[in-house]
Parts: structure tokens; C-alpha cells; sequence
């Protein structure tokens, strides 16, 4: 997959109602997460991702469709983001899929950065080189890393992917074949039961920004 993006078609409603959440999660990735925060402007393509699904899946925070203050967002209907806290610290960012009342959602775990560099590096206290020919994974692998390089936060959790005045939204973009993807346990989830061993983690070959 090339760096170089431009920017392209949003997707919309119709890729998020799916209720095929584990499809979804694939098929995110080579698409551009982009950001537009404070006028500035911030864009990667999605290189790793997971799926969880209510009501079924242990290591959803849904399960059993538990709806907290929390989890009302993916409850909502898909084309939505939800952005928690975890542990404290490390703002994630999930996109809700499906229609209403069905509580699925697709954690986005790295991007490859494409747009907005100097931002992402000031952001992540990284120092920055103009001259630097490739992007440091450090910036944008990991769910935290990604969140904080892309200026996003729990507060903006609910805000919409699909509306044109939203400030964060997902473009149309590179097609990513399925012998491009590698599929294993989600990260994290030991808590989950057998639910832990569900290959439902999908992550693009032979990319630098996917967590080791």
C-alpha cells in the first residue's frame, strides 16, 4: 500500500448498518481514518482492527447487552463513534456498527499516518523530522497511540461518522484483498473465557503499524 492519500468518498450508512460486525472489521482496513479537530487536519489508513459483539461475545463491553452510560453509544445505530477510557489513561476509539439496539463495534488498533505528521508528533510528544522518509510507528500503533496522535478523546464519544460536519469520518480508499490480511485472538481479553481465542484481530501483512 502506498503513503500517498487523497482524499475521497466518505463512507457511509449503508457499510456501518451491516450486522456482520467481523466482516466489517476486515473490510475497514485500507480505508482512512481522518480527522478534522481545531482546523487541523489529521489522516492514516486503517492497518489493524477488532471486533466485538453483543450480545454473545465476553469481551464486549455489551455482553449479555449490559447498556451502562458507557455502552448506550453502541446501542445506537451504526456510523458512530465510541471512545472510552482505559485504565485511566489511554483514549480508544471504536467504530459502532449495525442497526439500532444491536450493540456491535470494531476497535481500530493502528493506522499508517498520511496526513498531519507535524500535529501527530506534537501530540504524541515525538519529536519530529520533515526529513524523515517513512512514518515512525511509534505515532499511531496501538489504540491509545493512535487516538492521541489523531486528537481524539472519550468526550467526542457518540459524535457521528456520517454527517458532513463531523470532525472525525472514514474515506473510501485502498482495497484491501484478503490475501493482504492475517486474522488472530484479540488483544487484552484473557478475562473472556473462550471467547478469548476468537480469531476476530485483523491487521494487514507486511505493515510496520500494527502492534508487534
Amino acid at each position: 500500500m502506498s503513503n500517498v492519500h487523497h482524499p475521497a468518498k466518505r463512507v457511509g450508512s449503508d457499510f456501518y448498518l451491516r450486522t456482520d460486525v467481523v466482516l466489517i472489521a476486515q473490510e475497514l482496513l485500507g480505508k482512512v481514518l481522518v480527522t478534522e479537530i481545531n482546523g487541523v487536519r489529521t489522516a492514516g489508513r486503517i492497518t489493524e482492527t477488532e471486533a466485538y459483539r453483543a450480545p454473545d461475545d465476553r469481551a464486549c463491553h455489551a455482553y449479555g447487552n449490559r447498556r451502562t452510560a458507557r455502552t448506550e453509544v453502541m446501542f445506537q445505530e451504526g456510523g458512530r463513534a465510541y471512545i472510552y477510557l482505559c485504565y485511566g489513561i489511554h483514549h480508544l476509539f471504536n467504530v459502532v456498527t449495525a442497526p439500532a439496539d444491536t450493540a456491535h463495534a470494531v476497535l481500530i488498533r493502528a493506522v499508517e499516518p498520511l496526513e498531519g505528521l507535524e500535529a501527530m508528533h506534537q501530540r504524541r510528544k515525538i519529536p519530529f523530522n520533515p526529513l524523515r522518509q517513512t512514518p515512525d510507528p511509534r505515532l499511531t500503533t496501538g489504540p491509545g497511540a493512535l487516538s492521541q496522535a489523531m486528537g481524539l478523546h472519550s468526550s467526542q464519544t457518540g459524535v457521528s461518522l456520517i454527517l458532513p460536519d463531523s470532525l472525525v469520518w472514514i474515506e473510501e480508499e485502498t482495497l484491501v484483498t484478503p490475501r493482504e490480511i492475517v486474522s488472530g485472538p484479540r488483544i487484552g481479553v484473557d478475562y473472556s473465557g473462550e471467547c478469548a481465542t476468537w480469531p476476530w484481530r485483523f491487521w494487514v501483512k507486511n505493515t510496520p503499524f500494527v502492534k508487534k
